[in-house]
């Protein structure tokens, strides 16, 4: 297996992987996830694969099939008025095939975000997981993140 930057070529398994976060989702909020949808079109993910801004890191096999992916988003708030300055690597999305779940790929695949975010002169990584997604907390809590920020809701 390796990992390296997303290229057109994996747009098709990227997709499929897209289509199997929103599945998870929509299971467990159709009210906010609308059914068979992904993320994002296939211009949008064109042109994200070719922003150095956006790196999508993809583990894929020795036939170049994508395995998995990582979604990430450089961020800093320069000349913010209560936020310093720190470069930021936020994972927007991170997704394994489901079937080869259990292989340890996540876990590589996130070493690998780490060390792309150091290599890049950031502060720390950061995330986003939706409290109905228990398997991806733990997972996410086993690579040693905790908690930053806690987002809360009342339905009417």
């Amino acid at each position: 297996m390796e990992i390296r930057r997303a290229k057109e070529q994996d747009m098709d398994g990227i997709n499929s992987l897209l289509l199997q976060v929103c599945l998870v989702h929509h299971k467990g909020r159709p009210d906010l996830f609308k059914y068979g949808a992904k993320k994002y079109t296939d211009e949008q993910l064109k042109a994200i694969i070719h922003d150095d801004k956006r790196p999508i890191l993809v583990a894929v096999n020795e036939k170049e099939d994508v395995l998995g992916y990582a979604f990430c988003i450089f961020q800093q708030h320069e000349h913010d008025n209560i936020l310093t300055d720190i470069k930021t690597l936020y994972i927007d999305d991170l997704c394994v095939d489901e079937t080869l779940r259990g292989q340890h790929i996540g876990k590589q695949l996130y070493e690998a975000v780490l060390a792309y975010a150091g290599e890049n002169g950031c502060y720390n990584v950061t995330l986003n997981v939706w409290s109905l997604n228990e398997p991806a907390m733990k997972f996410y809590e086993a690579c040693g993140l905790k908690p930053q920020k806690v987002g809360m809701e009342t339905i009417l």
